[in-house]
């Protein structure tokens, strides 16, 4: 059931003009940056070999560009959870989907996973640009596996976090709003944690920026996956609370 549900999910959303927009808008403005930064790293091609220990492709180029591709999908991923649930009971769908004989489990990994194969078309079409670079050079495998793995986890915690503030509203708009909201807070904690005095500790371990910068440096730590599971898991089992308490 849950794939039948993930599956409908999918092609609602490829059926949607504005998910179709946001696949070209978001593309389009990762490619101009690509194509900037390989243009800078031709020019300063040069310069870089001369360095002691010069940086290869994949830190000045690619790097760069999964850093950048995850700023831009914390603000275009509330567009694309604010309809999940929010939509369906704006449209009076949700009591119809909630008498069905499904649990709320299934229904939420449903419209999770259905999401989760949205963005990970797109997170494929971002990977294709640094692996046109093979046809140039070499790439550091270590590091770009690293940063994709970075990116996917963000990702995934954007969406699920996306997914219970659509739980709470009829209103997309209203759910779009507070998903950005809340992650960007999520994002900009460890900042303000620091002008704070005393322990931290918390404060940074909170921040999903914290745990994401040591794998955009190719540092594989399982604190930090375990940082991810934990906060996707939170956040759908909060939207299965959610809808079962609106069942009931």
């Amino acid at each position: 059931m849950i794939s039948h549900i993930a599956a409908r999910e999918l092609r609602s959303l490829f059926l949607s003009p504005l998910a179709w927009t946001i696949l070209a808008v978001v593309q389009f403005i990762l490619a101009w940056m690509f194509l900037g930064q390989l243009d800078t790293y031709i020019a300063y091609q040069s310069q870089i070999a001369m360095m002691e220990n010069p940086p290869g492709a994949t830190e000045v180029i690619v790097a760069p560009l999964f850093s950048s591709a995850t700023l831009i999908l914390l603000l275009v991923i509330p567009l694309l959870t604010m309809r999940l649930v929010s939509e369906e009971r704006r449209a009076g769908t949700l009591p119809l989907l909630l008498s069905a004989p499904v649990s709320m489990g299934e229904i939420v990994l449903g419209k999770y996973l259905g999401l989760l194969g949205f963005l990970a078309i797109m997170l494929g079409l971002v990977t294709l640009m640094p692996l046109s670079l093979l046809s140039l050079g070499t790439l550091d495998f270590g590091l770009l596996a690293s940063n994709l793995i970075g990116v996917a986890l963000m990702v995934a915690a954007f969406a699920a976090a996306g997914l219970f503030m659509s739980t709470l509203t009829a209103q997309p708009v209203v759910a779009a709003i507070s998903t950005f909201g809340l992650l960007l807070l999520l994002w900009i904690i460890e900042w303000t944690g620091q002008s704070i005095s005393g322990n931290t500790t918390v404060i940074s371990y909170l921040s999903l920026q914290s745990h994401y910068e040591a794998l955009l440096r190719g540092l594989f730590d399982s604190s930090d996956i375990v940082y991810y599971l934990l906060f996707i898991t939170t956040f759908l089992v909060l939207s299965i609370r959610r809808l079962d308490a609106e069942r009931l």
